[in-house]
This record gives C-alpha cells, sequence and structure tokens, in this order.
C-alpha cells in the first residue's frame, strides 16, 4: 500500500477497535484517538446520555460535528461504530488515510456484547445485536480500504495481520 498520514479501524462495537488501536499505534510510532472518548470529553457526558437526550439521529449529528473537528495525521483512530451512517464523517476519516474494517463474525460479538444499552450503541428500539450487524458488515466492507477477519485471534495477532495488510512488518505504512 502507498504511504499514509493515518490509519482508521472501522467496526462493530466490541470488535477490538480501541485495543487493536492502542497496540497498532504502539507498534507504529503513532498517537492513538478514540473518537468516542473524545465526544465524552468535549460534550461532558456518556455516550448513553447523549443517545437518550438527543436520539440517534441527534447523536449521529454530534458525532459527525466532533470527528470534523479533528485532525487524524500520524494516528490510528478508532471512531465510533455508528459514525459508518455519516458519509462526511467517514469522508473526512479516509482522507490521507487507509480504512480497515476489523471484521469479527456475528456469534463473536454476541459473546464480547452483553448490553448494547449500556455500551452506548446506536441502534433503533425494538432491534437487536443480529439486525444491526445485518445492517452495518456491508456498509462497512463498502467503506473499507480493507477487511481484516478477526475471528479467533488475539489483540497482537490482529495487529499483525493489520502490519501484513499494510505491507510492513516494523514501519510505519
Amino acid at each position: 500500500m502507498s504511504p499514509c498520514r493515518h490509519l482508521v479501524l472501522i467496526g462493530m462495537p466490541a470488535a477490538g477497535k480501541s485495543t487493536v488501536g492502542v497496540l497498532l499505534a504502539k507498534r507504529l510510532n503513532f498517537s492513538f484517538l478514540d473518537t468516542d472518548l473524545v465526544i465524552q470529553r468535549r460534550e461532558g457526558k456518556s455516550l448513553q446520555e447523549l443517545i437518550r437526550m438527543h436520539g440517534l439521529e441527534g447523536f449521529c449529528r454530534i458525532e459527525e460535528r466532533h470527528v470534523l473537528s479533528l485532525s487524524f495525521d500520524g494516528c490510528v483512530v478508532a471512531p465510533g461504530g455508528s459514525v459508518i451512517y455519516r458519509e462526511a464523517a467517514m469522508r473526512h476519516l479516509k482522507e490521507g488515510g487507509i480504512a480497515l474494517y476489523l471484521a469479527l463474525e456475528l456469534r463473536r460479538l454476541q459473546e464480547r456484547l452483553a448490553d448494547l444499552d449500556a455500551r452506548g450503541v446506536v441502534i433503533a428500539p425494538g432491534r437487536g445485536l443480529a439486525d444491526l450487524y445485518a445492517e452495518r458488515d456491508p456498509l462497512y466492507r463498502r467503506a473499507a480500504d480493507l477487511v481484516i477477519p478477526t475471528d479467533g485471534l488475539t489483540p497482537d495477532q490482529v495487529v499483525g495481520r493489520v502490519l501484513a495488510a499494510l505491507g510492513t512488518a516494523s514501519s510505519p505504512p
């Protein structure tokens, strides 16, 4: 792959974006940026509170506004899973970077995700994880420059797969 200024890890909640992102940033000597944490810090509220107060669409607008305000040079970025719904935010995330979809099978996500509400996941009332997965998986695949299957892998193994996919074992892409 050609050199890039940053990497963006996209995927479902609990796919390992933050865990892998921190490890990958260390390997590449990049910074790590979790956009959910930026939003919570700037808004002074948890994701769950923001979703409750503003609704799903309102939260997505807040998320987009914050993502568009950020610079990503020299970063591994872990955006919230719902950023995939906002075209401008995805375009901004990918500008000068490479988007990697950390693809985890539904049954693995079900093992990791017990309470979607507590996690602050953008999901319509009455819908479950399988519905969310069916809706988002094709969106992530379309947005990704590279799809990294992660089933059965440790975070370190995922980092190895990412580096191999980027064509670099030890130096930045």
